[in-house]
């Protein structure tokens, strides 16, 4: 005889609290996704791609949560299977006839994760090699410099037009960090102009802290990062890409911007006390508006360039293999 009578049973109660846990978890997914719609899913949580690079991360993206999930289908599959199909008999008890070794079971566990793992490993390089290929004489170049706590911005371009200012062929003292492999790609007559932010700077469009980096559509900018203290990490959330910025080392890539508009970047790199605070916001303008912004930048006095990155010795400066 039951405890609770002939009319109710003890498993009741438990059955209603998990019924009650699954209907809460299904308005908190649901709740959590309003600000999104169904052309939202197929990127998993990414934000819309803003440069010609990104829909490749994307890709890569999507391709890792479709084999996780196929992954996963597979493993819940045989514990299901598992569980219905070998339960206990309610009317055997005895033990069932226990298997010490099953060679194609053990050769099947073992070979597969080391398949998914060569194919994950296969498309994630594949898809590296190329997003940091870099082209001989990019258009524009810029050095991104991060610091405690805000980021500089040292547009290496010829603003004034004339090629033979400054000397040809001469680096600037403040850009001297900076290897030989990239100081030689450099634009002719490069006099250059900078930014440099404060954690208070403010967008003037959006409101959104931190300093403006502007960049032209559908033309290929070089970003140079550098750092003068300690270890950042440069990421505009759009771009779908980050990379570190390390004092010492310099870290290069290239991306071509696909659409307009003014989107957030941050410092993705726990690097100190108000690290939260090293925010920045990347304006995506026409080529003909990015040239009046660097002509604007002149009239103001900031020509020339902030300091980029730490001193080195040339041996340690040109360390690495020219990856051009």
């Amino acid at each position: 005889m039951s405890p609770y009578g002939s009319d109710r049973s003890p498993r009741r109660p438990m059955r209603r609290k998990l019924l009650q846990a699954l209907t809460a978890g299904v308005v908190l997914a649901t709740a959590t996704g309003c600000s999104y719609t169904w052309k939202d899913f197929p990127r998993l949580g990414m934000p819309t791609p803003v440069t010609e690079e990104a829909p490749r991360i994307l890709s890569l993206w999507q391709g890792s949560w479709a084999a996780a999930l196929v992954t996963g289908i597979l493993v819940w599959g045989l514990i299901i299977w598992s569980v219905i199909f070998h339960r206990r008999s309610r009317t055997k008890i005895e033990v069932p006839a226990q298997t010490r070794y099953n060679m194609p079971i053990e050769a099947l566990y073992t070979v597969v994760p080391l398949i998914i793992v060569s194919v994950l490993f296969y498309f994630t390089a594949r898809d590296e090699s190329k997003l940091l290929a870099l082209t001989p004489k990019p258009p524009h170049t810029i050095n991104v410099i991060g610091f405690q706590w805000s980021w500089g911005f040292n547009y290496v371009e010829n603003v004034d037009g004339d090629a033979a200012t400054p000397k040809a062929g001469a680096v600037p003292k403040e850009l001297a960090s900076i290897p030989d492999r990239f100081t030689k790609e450099f634009p002719a007559g490069a006099e250059g102009v900078y930014q440099k932010g404060v954690p208070g700077d403010r967008n003037p469009q959006t409101g959104n802290p931190g300093p403006t980096l502007v960049l032209p559509k559908g033309e290929k900018v070089r970003f140079i990062l550098s750092s003068n203290d300690v270890i950042h990490s440069f990421w505009v959330v759009p771009f779908l890409f980050k990379q570190d910025v390390i004092p010492g080392h310099t870290n290069v890539f290239e991306v071509t911007p696909s659409e307009y508009g003014t989107f957030m970047g941050k410092c993705a790199e726990l690097c100190g006390t108000d690290h939260s605070r090293m925010l920045f916001n990347v304006k995506v303008v026409s080529p003909e508006e990015y040239r009046a912004y660097l002509k604007d930048l002149a009239e103001k006095g900031q020509t020339g360039y902030l300091p980029a990155g730490i001193q080195q010795t040339d041996p340690a400066r040109n360390a690495e293999v020219n990856k051009l």
